[in-house]
């Protein structure tokens, strides 16, 4: 994998009291990628419109986990560690809340040139369950040709 990668993060919820998934979103972005103690990490920055300034990302990937930090406009460090919850406060522009994720499914799947990563989690709000969520990150050297999502 290349220092100068292209990171692709699709989310799609499914709210309790909703027939079917929600909108799915999705973010592609350039970063930097490096591995350190047989862990992967991701930095990129985002822009909320609207906002002035942009919060930095740090993506953590291993076996069983995955890591993310935002600091700057959004503030959280959520962590998606398989059969485990964990719980943070997600601080916004808008206010802070209290979110808990329990990850069923953390699965990480890597070549030499990519590195996929699938999340199956419930979020709750202030200990109330709100949705059950999927997460996809794809993590890709810019070298490698067209950026095709799988």
């Amino acid at each position: 994998m290349t220092k100068d990668i292209l990171l692709s993060i699709s989310g799609l919820q499914f709210m309790a009291d909703e027939d079917g998934p929600g909108e799915p979103v999705e973010v592609i972005t350039a970063g930097d990628y490096y591995k350190k103690n047989d862990k992967h990490y991701v930095l990129y920055d985002e822009v909320m419109e609207g906002f002035e300034g942009s919060t930095k990302n740090i993506i953590k990937v291993s076996p069983d986990c995955l890591d993310i930090t935002k600091r700057g406009v959004s503030n959280v460090h959520m962590v998606f560690e398989k059969n485990k919850k964990n719980v943070t406060y997600y601080h916004t522009p808008f206010g802070s809340l209290l979110i808990g994720i329990d990850a069923r499914r953390v699965n990480v799947a890597e070549t030499e040139e990519n590195i996929h990563v699938t999340v199956n989690y419930d979020l709750e709000v202030n200990y109330e369950f709100l949705a059950n969520c999927d997460i996809t990150v794809n993590i890709k050297s810019r070298e490698g040709g067209d950026f095709r999502l799988s």
